[in-house]
């Protein structure tokens, strides 16, 4: 795999040359065009010349000295921004330290620090606050670099280890990470799991005790395989991966080619599936690279006109972050024995179905039914879970398929589930269910169904009392029907009833080899409707920022609606049957 390490060098380097105009003197970050820095670039900005020192050991960078760049970067981001709390930033700011010497004395950016950022240095690393479920990597990683610089007697990397997969058995009856962050209902299962495990692994790689970090391995490979068996069920044959939740896009394509190469180095991919994981590692790769970096001018592009990828994440941290996993990956190349040159490409799209259960309680379950249509080779990723209350159509719980299927990006329309509006709350059949199963339908068809027993508001906030809801996806050869039951326990008064198509276009820079609609777009068709809904005219939303996806615009928006109010009895089902037979292409 060295020209693949090579490669990621190479792009490294034109990554961070076309970066330094946007490096202040002072180590603080400038944006790229007009967009709002999140705050913790420089950290990010540190912890990628840490990795590139470690890559190349060179310490000169077109005009730039690396280590001045770090030290500045360091004193900016805990110095200036210091509020005398832990913060996500920590792990990323000690990791960037600890890559130029686990010494201290003898550490040339610790030489460069003056005596106020040092102590504010210790400071952070050595407070402990309580664990977020968020917080999990960025507290191992502090533990890794307190052991590295003998600020404690004990290590204790072990123990949060062990209590960060203890969190994974008790949060998930599949051995899942869920991604809660105290609201919504909890049960957030995406690409965030992926990063955690990939970025735990990537600190243990600065830890100098061989015996523990071996010890520790087989733990998190019981979790950690349980991603890796999923990530070839959820490749598309463009590259693209993870299409539902948090951190979609270059981020979720490259938490998840680290993933792969740390399981091929450790060897945690057994000899018969490695030449299926190269080919995946290979395909997300060109995805990112066609698709996300600027083949011209040399730098990541995450956020423009037509697509946007977190407002948690700026484009000059993405830049950052990119570096960082680009450094690894030609690490983990070098030092791969794996000889590629015999390996064949054997990622072929079939046709096939999964139902993943990531938690199964009393009251609620979570899981993911991916889909895989060997007509059309659309990838559909239907999504269980919870959203964290943040109420965005990148949790909602319709088939995700960028080009086919696609939603706002962080923002919320009830895009291909009925909406409900009672008593001015909103009620949508997503983020839980009970119930989940699949099975054989008509013709050969697939099904896959669940029900809520209590309604739930795009809030994510359960309602007792107003009624149950049923639903029943079947999928068969080019053929997709959604099937909405309601059943209510009382008189209920509906005021509005709102449903929501999304037509895109794939990026008009970044759109080759992805799948889109032809000239017969969804094929959408209402076979049955007890809610008498009718269609509203064609919105065009193409000249609206807010209604960009991760992957490209969207032109249009079709509402299925109903504004006048409509009075449920108890004892009479409410069905809603819409159907889709979409036009497929490739471009």
């Amino acid at each position: 795999m060295q020209n693949f390490a090579e490669q990621c060098a190479d792009i490294v380097r034109l990554i961070l040359v076309h970066n330094l105009d946007f490096i202040n003197e002072d180590g603080s970050i400038r944006p790229i065009g007009q967009e709002e820095l999140v705050g913790d670039e420089a950290a990010h900005l540190a912890f990628a010349l840490g990795e590139y020192y470690r890559l190349t050991h060179e310490v000169n960078l077109s005009s730039r000295h690396v280590i001045d760049l770090v030290a500045k970067a360091i004193a900016y981001q805990v110095g200036s921004m210091y509020k005398g709390k832990d913060t996500d930033w920590g792990s990323y700011v000690a990791l960037a330290l600890l890559s130029f010497g686990a010494v201290r004395e003898r550490n040339p950016v610790w030489e460069r620090l003056d005596d106020e950022v040092r102590t504010q240095l210790d400071h952070l690393l050595l407070r402990r606050d309580e664990l977020k479920e968020y917080h999990f990597a960025n507290a191992i990683g502090k533990a890794v670099v307190r052991h590295e610089f003998r600020l404690t007697k004990k290590d204790e990397t072990g123990k949060l280890i062990d209590r960060f997969l203890e969190y994974c058995e008790q949060h998930s009856t599949g051995g899942f990470f869920d991604a809660t962050n105290g609201h919504g209902l909890g049960g957030t299962f995406d690409v965030q799991g992926v990063f955690n495990f990939s970025f735990i692994r990537q600190a243990l790689y600065y830890h100098t005790d061989n015996f523990f970090v071996e010890k520790k391995l087989p733990s998190l490979r019981t979790y950690a395989e349980k991603y890796l068996r999923l990530i070839p069920d959820l490749m598309r044959e463009d590259g693209t991966c993870w299409a539902y939740g948090n951190g979609l896009g270059a981020h979720g394509q490259m938490y998840c080619i680290s993933m792969v190469l740390q399981a091929l180095r450790d060897g945690w991919i057994t000899p018969d599936k490695q030449a299926l994981y190269i080919n995946i590692v290979f395909d997300l790769f060109q995805k990112f690279f066609c698709h996300y970096v600027d083949q011209e001018h040399g730098y990541v592009v995450i956020c423009d006109s037509e697509r946007m990828s977190g407002t948690e994440k700026s484009s000059i941290r993405a830049n950052f972050d990119a570096v960082c996993h680009l450094c690894q990956w030609a690490r983990l190349a070098r030092r791969s024995s794996i000889n590629v040159s015999h390996i064949r490409r054997v990622f072929n799209f079939k046709a096939g179905n999964r139902l993943v259960i990531f938690d199964k309680g009393l009251k609620r379950e979570n899981g993911l039914f991916v889909y895989r249509d060997g007509k059309t080779a659309m990838n559909l990723q239907l999504p269980l879970v919870s959203g964290n209350g943040c109420g965005s159509s990148d949790f909602l719980a319709f088939p995700h398929c960028p080009g086919i299927f696609d939603w706002p990006a962080e923002k919320y329309l009830p895009i291909l589930q009925p909406e409900l509006t009672v008593e001015g709350k909103r009620y949508i059949p997503s983020f839980y269910g009970k119930k989940l199963s699949t099975g054989l339908g008509s013709k050969g068809s697939i099904i896959f169904s669940y029900e809520q027993p209590e309604w739930v508001t795009v809030e994510e906030e359960i309602t007792a009392g107003l009624g149950s809801c049923r639903v029943l996806w079947t999928f068969g050869e080019g053929k997709i029907i959604s099937e909405f039951t309601y059943m209510v326990k009382n008189p209920v008064r509906v005021e509005r009833i709102s449903y929501m198509v999304a037509l895109s276009a794939p990026h008009s820079v970044y759109g080759s080899n992805n799948l889109a609609l032809g000239e017969g777009n969804l094929g959408i068709f209402v076979e049955h409707d007890d809610l008498m809904l009718s269609w509203q005219g064609i919105r065009e939303v193409e000249g609206d920022r807010n209604y960009r996806t991760h992957y490209g615009k969207i032109h249009y928006i079709q509402e299925l609606s109903r504004d006048y109010p409509l009075v449920m009895q108890p004892g009479q089902p409410y069905r809603l049957v819409v159907s889709f037979t979409p036009d497929v292409v490739k471009i």
